[in-house]
């Protein structure tokens, strides 16, 4: 027998939240605050269960129409919040982070000011496909929500729309693609709008990037092709010349992710001399602070990335230390600083790594997050206090989903308590 349930907000991952006849706390995708649905699946827990939408009985008042067809025909899993609107979503990713810092970083702070996406839809340079089957009979797509199966992608409404023009020329030569169980195909364009296909995986060696490139010439495309074999380097198969960085290091939102470096450059006290840039990536943020004067040095895993920012450095005359390993190796040796930038993966800090910040910590850190939860659980291990955390903004990088990126201040105590407004929601003690 299905159960109706009122949706009353929305969960971090995007679930609306509402409860069971019983009182049980339920947990459903793709709903609206304010929607009455009807539930089916229904998994009972201990504590919460978890259903699916047999069908709305009552949308709620933020509840839009998809524009995506692979959202509802396919469940679609690369997009949470299609149905919900632009507002509604700001709205959401706002409380969820404020939330994650007062319930698990324990910390009495408002939702922060959240900077918009200048496109909600059309903004991804970056879409990565997923290759199920064999030979022509391949099925090259997207994900589907809640589990592995792979569905025939014909156009991506996030995506940019050299993208989709890109995927429509490339769609029919799926059998040129290498053999193997884990072939990815990434899509990539650029800032200057160069045109990337990166195919990655494969049992054996692969010749079919002229394939792929001619097949993208009958459409007046002229995308490189590049090939990543399992554990091995990118190397360009076909098309124009171009740096393989192209590949390897892009933002999915560049529009965003420009403003939030610009803003995390702007939080580094002109006065630090010097800066570590943890999780460093290409390199790019420690570049600007060399640019401007500090002594600058970064620690990055991937030996790529800091080979390229060895080399821009270098062509631009900087002295920027690269220091390539895991960052919880590497910390002990490199502080005390005046300045830490940590930009980690979603898992967050790893114990070692906080519990040296927080012994010897520097007059200002800098942390970019893509996980509120994980955030909220360093700060509280950094010993963070609603008078240090300085800093908080989070920015709206992935428009229809759930995601959101957030960056954050934290002051060692002994610094000025001066306090300067940098912007709606921006605030740094001079230093």
């Amino acid at each position: 027998m299905a159960e109706s349930v009122r949706i009353e907000r929305l969960a971090a991952g995007g679930d609306g939240v509402g409860h069971l006849p019983d009182g049980l706390t339920v947990f459903v995708p793709r709903t609206a605050p304010g929607d009455v649905v009807s539930v089916r699946d229904v998994r009972r827990r201990r504590r919460h269960a978890f259903a699916l939408v047999d069908s709305v009985l009552e949308p709620g008042p933020e509840r839009v129409e998809p524009r995506c067809a692979h959202f509802v025909r396919d469940g679609c899993g690369g997009c949470q919040w299609q149905h919900l609107e632009p507002g509604a979503q700001l709205r959401a990713k706002a409380r969820i982070v404020g939330d994650a810092l007062r319930r698990i970083g324990k910390l009495a702070v408002p939702d922060p000011p959240l900077v918009p996406s200048p496109l909600a839809f059309g903004y991804r340079g970056t879409v990565t496909l997923a290759v199920h089957g064999h030979g022509g009979r391949r099925t090259v797509g997207l994900h589907r929500g809640g589990d592995a199966r792979v569905f025939q992608l014909e156009r991506c409404e996030i995506a940019r729309e050299p993208l989709n023009a890109l995927w429509a020329a490339l769609s029919g030569w799926v059998g040129a693609l290498p053999a193997g169980d884990d072939v990815r195909v990434v899509l990539r364009v650029t800032p200057d709008d160069a045109l990337h296909v990166l195919v990655r995986g494969g049992e054996r060696a692969w010749a079919g990037g002229p394939a792929l490139a001619a097949a993208a010439s009958v459409a007046g495309l002229a995308p490189t092709v590049w090939w990543q074999p399992e554990g091995g380097a990118v190397r360009r198969m076909a098309g124009p010349e171009a740096d393989p960085a192209a590949v390897t290091f892009e933002q999915v939102n560049a529009g965003v992710a420009a403003v939030l470096r610009s803003d995390l450059v702007d939080a580094v006290p002109h006065g630090a001399t010097r800066v570590l840039d943890l999780y460093a990536g290409a390199g790019e943020v420690g570049l600007e602070l060399a640019a401007r004067g500090a002594e600058v040095v970064t620690v990055e895993l991937d030996h790529r990335a800091v080979r390229w920012t060895e080399a821009r450095a270098a062509e631009r005359g900087l002295q920027v230390r690269a220091v390539a390993g895991k960052v919880e190796d590497a910390i002990r040796g490199l502080v005390p600083a005046d300045t830490v930038i940590v930009n980690p993966p979603r898992t967050g800090l790893e114990p070692a790594v906080t519990a040296v910040l927080r012994a010897a910590p520097p007059r200002r850190l800098l942390y970019v997050s893509c996980d509120p939860a994980t955030l909220a659980r360093d700060l509280a291990r950094l010993g963070a206090t609603p008078d240090r955390l300085t800093l908080v903004r989070a920015y709206d990088m992935f428009p229809q989903t759930s995601h959101a990126e957030t960056l954050v201040a934290l002051d060692r105590d002994d610094c000025p308590t001066a306090v300067r407004r940098l912007g709606a929601g921006m605030v740094r003690r001079d230093s």
